[in-house]
């Protein structure tokens, strides 16, 4: 009996030897799949928590720049000019938001963005199809496609809006909207797929056959609208009376209060460009900031030496020519560079309107050549001498080792490239604008009757005023 029960205990020690590996492995294994498991839902979360953040500063971008639109261009424009002529200009503005949302759905993103060749993209999403809940990473891997579409819209909206302060006071409305919409289609659709869509002959990101530097729209948004701006107020001609009677700015109020919105959207517009809650989104903000108070300054500054005072609308003038100079370096400056880009672009903007206009005298009548145009040629020209790539390592070796990005860190070729660009711009502006205009002006004619100009663009093509003086009658009682 002993003996007996001597085997099984050694028998059982035996199992006990063999089993317990194979249970302690299987347990190791088990809880191995479970940190696994756990792991990759931890990973998960942190991912959806970042396209959370992304997604939320996108759309509050995309906010931001519409208020660059309406209120902010509304009002600036709108105060710049003659009383009888504030509504029609604060219209022309509104009229861009609901006119380019509608042809963006249509066809103007799948033009701009949509794969396609060096010079447009194809109708691939066309009526906004495929553009859903999806990422599309060659644009933007952390948020929906929709979000990047509506964001890339409110830079649609605005630049056809720019370019309405070269001929305000002396277009007709019909002409203007019909004008907007092709030129949207011949200017602001190629140039944008160039620079920013999939095979774009400009796009630096994507391969482009001459990579352009524009982190937010230099070439894409203010040098195409100045430079059809200035088409536009040489093919009109002057306003009525221009340069001999005085045209002074009948509320300077209203566009003091829209440069302040203006500046505040910008940062949607620049920093908003990043495409993500990122660092990189803080330094095209920092630099936004800087670049508009050192413009300030220089505008400031020169015209205080030339008038003997500075003036309010100099300011806020100078604001917009720091933050137009900025646009397309904003992602890729630190902030040293971006107060000089801000400096340089406020004196020289001051005198482009201050000098260079007057010499020439063509009525741009808000000046929109003088800021946007020479601003945004500017600030594209200097983006290829500061860009840094320690700000923005856009341009890397095939090992992935970050190369020089602009003039003065090594790269001379891209001061080469951001001058293509640049002249790219200025052409296709040229020619697209004048097509267009040639097109309006051969179907229901461009310019508004001289007596409905006398008379005020509110009265004469929209049947309403600005403000209503209403004097009450003389009552001889005193009440």
């Amino acid at each position: 009996m002993a003996i007996a029960k001597m085997r099984f205990a050694c028998l059982s020690l035996v199992l006990l030897a063999f089993l317990t590996p194979l249970v302690l492995a299987q347990a190791t294994r088990s809880g191995g799949t479970s940190e696994t498991a756990q792991l990759a839902k931890l990973e998960q979360q942190v991912a959806d928590a970042k396209g959370s953040a992304d997604n939320a500063w996108m759309l509050t971008s995309s906010a931001l720049v519409l208020m660059m639109t309406g209120p902010g261009l509304a009002l600036f424009y709108g105060g710049l000019v003659r009383k009888k002529n504030v509504l029609s200009t604060m219209m022309q503005s509104f009229a861009m938001m609901a006119i380019i949302t509608v042809l963006w759905a249509l066809i103007g993103y799948s033009f701009s963005f949509g794969s396609g060749g060096s010079f447009i993209g194809h109708l691939h999403n066309i009526f906004l199809r495929g553009v859903g809940a999806q990422p599309d990473p060659d644009y933007a891997a952390t948020i929906p496609q929709q979000t990047f579409m509506i964001y890339q819209l409110m830079f649609a909206i605005i630049t056809p809006a720019l370019i309405t302060g070269a001929f305000a006071e002396r277009m007709k409305f019909s002409s203007m909207a019909l004008f907007m919409v092709l030129w949207s289609v011949l200017v602001y659709d190629p140039m944008a797929h160039m620079v920013w869509g999939k095979g774009g002959l400009l796009n630096a990101a994507l391969g482009g056959h001459f990579p352009t530097l524009d982190f937010a729209g230099g070439t894409v948004v203010h040098i195409t609208s100045g430079v059809s701006a200035l088409v536009c107020a040489l093919y009109l001609g002057r306003r009525v009376g221009y340069p001999k009677e005085p045209m002074p700015p009948h509320s300077v109020v209203l566009s003091f209060i829209g440069a302040c919105l203006l500046w505040v959207g910008w940062f949607g517009f620049n920093a908003g460009s990043a495409l993500a809650s990122s660092s990189l989104a803080t330094s095209a903000f920092v630099a936004t900031h800087f670049a508009a108070a050192a413009a300030v300054l220089g505008w400031s500054g020169a015209e205080w030496l030339r008038n003997g005072k500075p003036s309010v609308l100099g300011a806020i003038s100078g604001a917009v020519a720091g933050l137009v100079a900025i646009t397309p370096a904003a992602g890729f400056v630190g902030p040293m560079p971006a107060l000089g880009i801000g400096l340089i672009a406020g004196v020289a903007c001051f005198h482009m309107v201050a000098t260079v206009k007057m010499r020439f005298g063509y009525d741009d009548s808000l000046d929109a050549f003088g800021v946007h145009g020479a601003g945004g040629t500017l600030g594209a020209v200097l983006t290829g001498v500061f860009a840094s790539s320690a700000v923005n390592p856009i341009f890397k070796s095939p090992q992935g080792t970050p190369l020089p990005s602009g003039l003065l860190e090594g790269n001379p070729r891209q001061l080469a490239n951001q001058l293509v660009g640049v002249g790219v711009s200025w052409a296709l502006a040229v020619v697209g604008t004048l097509v267009a205009l040639k097109i309006v002006d051969a179907t229901i004619g461009l310019r508004v009757e001289e007596e409905e100009e006398v008379q005020g663009l509110d009265l004469s093509q929209h049947g309403e005023e600005g403000y209503q003086w209403d004097v009450p009658a003389y009552d001889a009682t005193g009440d």
